[in-house]
Formats: C-alpha cells, sequence, structure tokens
C-alpha cells in the first residue's frame, strides 16, 4: 500500500495550498480496493464526497516539502507512518484516528518501534518514544473493550480488506 504525500492543491477547487492552510486528508478504500488519500482543504471539506468508503480523516496544516525530502520513501504506507501522520500534534483528533492511533500504538510497541514511558500528570494519554527519531508522542488513554475492537475492526477491514474466513474442516477435509 502506498499513502501518497500531501497534495500541494484542494481535490474539490484545485486551488494551491499556502503555507499554514487548514487541510482535510482522507484515507478511502475505493470501489477497485485501491487506497486513495485525498487532500482538501478545509472549507471544501464539507462538500467533498469521495467514491469508496471512508477509513480515517484528518486535518492538519499544510507544510510544503523540502525539495531534499525523499517523497518516494515518504509514501510507504506503514503503521509506522501511519502512526506518525496521525499522532502528530498538529493533526485534530477525531473518534476515528484517536482510535486508530491507540491501535497502531499497541502494534508499534509489540514491534519494538514504540518505547513506552508511563502517562501525563494527569494520567489521560500514554506517552511513547519513536525508537528512530527519539520523539515523543502522546496517545489518549481508552477503554480496550469489545466496542473499541470491532469499531477497529472496521477500520482496518476498509484498508486492508476484510478478514478472511477460516476454512471449515470439511472444505480442509476435501483439499
Amino acid at each position: 500500500m502506498n499513502l501518497q504525500p500531501t497534495a500541494s492543491t484542494c481535490f474539490v477547487s484545485g486551488r494551491a495550498f499556502a503555507e499554514g492552510d487548514r487541510v482535510a486528508s482522507f484515507l478511502v478504500r475505493g470501489p477497485a480496493l485501491e487506497i486513495m488519500r485525498y487532500d482538501v482543504g478545509e472549507p471544501a471539506a464539507t462538500e467533498f464526497r469521495p467514491e469508496g468508503t471512508v477509513a480515517c480523516r484528518w486535518v492538519h496544516g499544510f507544510k510544503p516539502r523540502a525539495r531534499e525530502e525523499n517523497a518516494d520513501r515518504a509514501m510507504k504506507l506503514t503503521a509506522e507512518n501511519l502512526f506518525l501522520t496521525l499522532s502528530d500534534p498538529a493533526t485534530e483528533p477525531t473518534p476515528e484516528t484517536v482510535r486508530l492511533v491507540q491501535f497502531l500504538a499497541l502494534m508499534l510497541e509489540r514491534k519494538r518501534l514504540l518505547r513506552p514511558k508511563g502517562l501525563t500528570a494527569d494520567g489521560t494519554r500514554r506517552v511513547y518514544e519513536h525508537a528512530r527519531s527519539k520523539e515523543r508522542h502522546e496517545v489518549p488513554v481508552g477503554e480496550l473493550d469489545q466496542a473499541f475492537f470491532i469499531a477497529i475492526q472496521e477500520q482496518l477491514s476498509v484498508l486492508v480488506g476484510p478478514p478472511r474466513e477460516a476454512p471449515t474442516p470439511a472444505t480442509v477435509a476435501a483439499e
């Protein structure tokens, strides 16, 4: 899967973004099952109707890409890149992105790409340190109950497809 870098123009209006403009980014699974990223100026986001299913949406300030930045490397959609994008303090949290950040943090902690550093003073956020960059990220503490995992499964199925059916014993024996 690839996550395109932030576009330099609004998908809806075609207007070029200026530094500091508020941009709404959408990850959408299209009709042909491809994952697309759409960047829309925040004023035009209310009229944006993508074809397909929206996996998540976040709002952030536009920053022009540095000339020396490797766009191909930044395009690789990995759990790590998605976590770093969604947990950026400039990204406004939505219920979908908070849930996805909580899940990605658990996954990346298990892979040792994030190191837990405890809770914030008020106890509402977990602090993680990114192993490579040493940046600290705060993730809201959430209830990891059945409802959480049902919701995250629905979100992930938009990105990676529905879970495969386990073969029945009769099917396995016939093969």
